[in-house]
């Protein structure tokens, strides 16, 4: 597999992470971006990283079993992070410093948006691919590529303030659907 290959592998596989960093871009304060951005982009950097050479160790022994049922961990780890976004901006008497920021929601993002490439691992292994270059490859696309969204995010929310956490909540049930939905057809 080619350099240029495994580098769209790692847009794609990219594509979830950079949703959610947009959505939570917009929820952010403006002192908060960059530290967040940061946190964010190395987390799902190294989940991007971490899980494709997990599934490449595992090889095809575990494809079956986790084929059939990553998509619905991935949408209830999402839909229960978009529907607490959702409360929170319907109830802001309910936020507290900033919970859907936490370590334990940014480990669940991470895990979240990084199952797909799990799968994509494993056919690594398939396909005897350089594991450690395209890692590489693939958390540092991830990373850039959330660090970014953050940004791109914030300045969304600002221009729409107050729908921001709701428009965030939905975004990550939208993408929780839209994982369901790739698996299931």
């Amino acid at each position: 597999m080619s350099l240029i290959s495994v580098f769209f592998i790692g847009i794609g596989l990219s594509m979830d992470a950079f949703a959610v960093s947009i959505a939570k871009g917009m929820t952010m304060k403006k002192h908060e971006v960059l530290r967040y951005a940061l946190i964010l982009a190395v987390f799902f950097g190294m989940f991007q990283a971490l899980m494709p050479l997990l599934g490449w160790l595992a090889g095809s022994y575990f494809q079956e079993i986790i084929a059939s049922f990553d998509h619905w961990i991935a949408f209830g780890l999402l839909a229960i992070i978009g529907i607490n976004m959702i409360r929170e901006a319907l109830h802001p008497d309910l936020d507290q410093q900033d919970a859907s920021l936490s370590l334990q929601t940014i480990l669940i993002l991470a895990i979240a948006t990084s199952i797909d490439a799990l799968a994509v691992g494993i056919s690594f292994a398939l396909l005897e691919v350089d594991i450690v270059l395209a890692i590489v490859i693939i958390g540092i696309t991830t990373f850039v590529l959330s660090f970014l969204a953050v940004f791109i995010g914030h300045f969304m929310g600002g221009l729409l303030e107050k729908y921001a956490g709701i428009l965030g909540g939905i975004i990550l049930l939208l993408i929780g659907i839209k994982i369901v939905i790739e698996h299931t057809l």
